[in-house]
């Protein structure tokens, strides 16, 4: 054990040396601030140079349309394709009946997961349709089924060749922060003004923001496989494509499969927001009812979206499972799965006829509809009045102990100042060149002219994601070792993610007013149920070796979780915090809507008012360049610890408690 100390004492000496550091930095900061404040300081203009001319830009779309080659022979056949691809899953849908299409869902899940989760499916879609959202379920299911298909036939190869190839992750990674990061609301104005409103636009628009994942998700899985393996099966004499297929996709399959079921949240997540741009279904009705203040309405919408997703996810669910088993326990009866698969068969089939031959129609019975809208609006009601004093204590203390000083020091110190600070901590906990990328990031961000519109983000977002990788770490740990909390969270997260981002805005509206506490509350809860999943899939990938090492060593729980499972599952940890700032950044331009300002507001405002173009695909992409600079610091220390270093960092840490224990 002494080797190993020895070995682990100089990191852990780095590690106070960083501390060190970013102490210093903080204190030269702060010293230069009060001394500086209110020098070099760039007041928003909105007249600004760079806004007229991207307005320039529009404009020139707009005439060359119809002539310009690139988008007659390219832009406009990738608009036909996706409309006619859209048609062709509408016609299919629309061909079934109610009746058949619960058995064919309820089949898929039978012959694919388990009899459970086929009453779970078939329990759900009556959900919806006794909800009166049947045929905008449909609508929702076209677009979700378009754009998913799209973004894992491109984002699985391409997060494969990320796993295998460092060159290419290096290249592709700064454009997937910018297809994540990029707020939804910016992808509209020039989809829009490219491919026009429509279903085009729509599964675009989905796309850019769903496949991020699957790419993320796919190549931590392939890097994951333990060296060793490959290490073997290539001195066995495995190629390439063999390695792939039998060693490294096998062992990635359970994160592949968060990758499937994360891109479906992703897609069903901007379902609201694609309304915007004539995408029928679901999000048109959230749409409607938040224009017209009805919480309820526009809850009954969410509910409808959530268990459209728990009917895709547990149907997709088998996909992350090492192998299903070769015979079912159906009570006393043990079924061989291809019988099951059969029977599953003879469902579909008997559901699509009996369908038909009763014509019962593709919509669900109006009859049967019950509406829940008016209870949850009188409860939104009585919450507003009861905690009225409440939230209001909570909204200004937070404002004035928390946004306002930040937001004073980040506004009112001379930019070059602020730049600096971010490229030394860049520095110190990542490298030089992150540094630099941080840096040159923020100088662009004071060329687009939004400096000080960035800098009020900012503190939002700083505030948000502090706050959301604190719970969504604690609650992943917990998931992580314990079932039972994991089982219970899972139904939960599904929730949370996949009601509609606009949803949560209503509510924290009602009770907060339109403020900037107002878009810090919705973005938490929008991105912490991202968080815990990628969190407790890191923590429940920790090798059973180093778990059975640790506890030999005779390590207590609370070491277990700090000195063992969070520094082995450091790259989940990363690519969470990665997660959360995307998740954060997308909810901060919602929260222009409910008064949150800043850039938020610019992009709302440049994708509803023409006049404002400019000024919104300008704060959109300060949102971006924000974006990049939070993840070039947080992503510093991302190499995964050894076992024998994080065996020995623990040891060391037993050896000091138990000479504590004998003095």
């Amino acid at each position: 054990m002494t080797d190993i100390a020895a070995t682990v004492q100089p990191r852990f000496a780095l590690s106070l040396g960083r501390v060190g550091q970013l102490l210093a930095l903080g204190v030269l900061f702060l010293i230069a601030f009060v001394v500086l404040q209110g020098n070099g300081t760039l007041p928003h203009k909105d007249d600004s140079q760079v806004f007229l001319t991207l307005n320039g830009v529009r404009d020139w779309v707009d005439a060359n349309r119809s002539t310009n080659p690139v988008f007659v022979y390219v832009l406009g056949p990738i608009r036909a394709a996706i409309d006619g691809l859209d048609g062709i899953v509408t016609s299919l849908l629309s061909q079934a009946s109610w009746i058949g299409l619960l058995a064919v869902a309820g089949a898929l899940a039978l012959a694919f997961v388990s009899w459970r989760t086929a009453l779970l499916v078939i329990g759900s879609l009556l959900a919806i349709g006794l909800l009166g959202l049947w045929t905008e379920t449909l609508q929702t299911l076209v677009l979700i089924a378009n754009s998913v298909a799209l973004s894992l036939l491109i984002g699985i190869p391409l997060g494969i060749l990320a796993g295998r190839n460092d060159r290419f992750l290096a290249f592709i990674t700064p454009i997937l922060d910018f297809m994540q990061i990029m707020p939804t609301f910016a992808y509209l104005a020039p989809l829009t003004l490219i491919f026009l409103i429509g279903p085009a636009s729509a599964v675009i628009a989905t796309l850019i923001y769903a496949m991020p994942p699957a790419i993320r998700i796919t190549s931590l899985g392939i890097r994951g496989v333990p060296v060793q393996t490959v290490e073997a099966a290539e001195s066995l004499g495995a190629t390439d494509g063999q390695v792939l297929r039998k060693v490294q996709l096998p062992i990635a399959r359970r994160t592949i499969g968060l990758a499937v079921n994360q891109t479906i949240m992703m897609a069903l997540s901007i379902i609201v927001i694609a309304a915007l741009i004539n995408a029928p279904g679901l999000g048109e009705s959230i749409i409607v009812a938040i224009e017209k203040l009805k919480f309820g309405a526009a809850v009954t919408a969410g509910i409808a979206i959530v268990l459209l997703a728990m009917v895709l996810d547990r149907i997709t669910a088998s996909a992350s499972g090492a192998g299903l088993p070769a015979v079912i326990a159906i009570g006393p009866l043990r079924v061989p799965r291809r019988t099951l698969r059969i029977i599953a068969l003879a469902i579909a089939v008997v559901g699509l006829l009996g369908g038909a031959l009763a014509s019962a129609g593709s919509s669900f019975p109006a009859a049967w509809h019950v509406s829940i809208a008016k209870p949850l609006d009188d409860a939104v009601r009585w919450v507003e009045l009861t905690f009225a004093g409440l939230t209001d204590a909570l909204k200004n203390g937070v404002s004035a102990g928390l946004l306002d000083p930040i937001q004073t020091v980040l506004t009112t110190s001379p930019w070059w100042l602020v730049i600096a600070a971010a490229a030394g901590i860049a520095a110190i906990v990542n490298s030089t060149r992150a540094a630099v990328v941080v840096a040159v990031a923020l100088v662009l961000i004071v060329l687009l002219q939004v400096w000080e519109h960035a800098m009020q983000t900012l503190t939002m977002v700083i505030v948000s994601v502090v706050l959301t990788m604190a719970i969504g770490i604690v609650l992943g740990v917990w998931a992580a070792r314990n079932r039972v909390v994991s089982a219970v969270l899972r139904p939960i997260n599904d929730a949370a993610q996949t009601l509609p981002s606009f949803v949560y805005l209503l509510p924290a509206l009602a009770l907060f007013g339109p403020t900037r506490f107002t878009a810090i509350l919705a973005a938490v809860i929008y991105s912490v149920p991202a968080v815990v999943r990628l969190v407790e899939d890191g923590v429940r990938g920790v090798s059973p070796t180093v778990i059975e090492a640790a506890t030999a060593a005779g390590a207590s729980r609370l070491q277990m979780i700090r000195k063992v499972q969070l520094p082995m599952a450091r790259r989940s940890l990363l690519v969470a915090t990665n997660q959360g700032v995307v998740l954060v950044l997308a909810m901060v331009v919602l929260g222009g809507l409910v008064g949150a300002q800043a850039l938020g507001f610019d992009v709302v405002s440049g994708f509803s008012q023409r006049n404002f173009f400019g000024r919104g695909v300008a704060a959109a992409i300060g949102i971006v360049l924000l974006g990049v600079m939070l993840d070039r610091i947080t992503q510093g220390t991302g190499q995964r610890r050894s076992v024998r270093g994080v065996v020995g960092r623990l040891g060391v840490g037993l050896n000091s408690n138990r000479a504590s224990r004998e003095a």
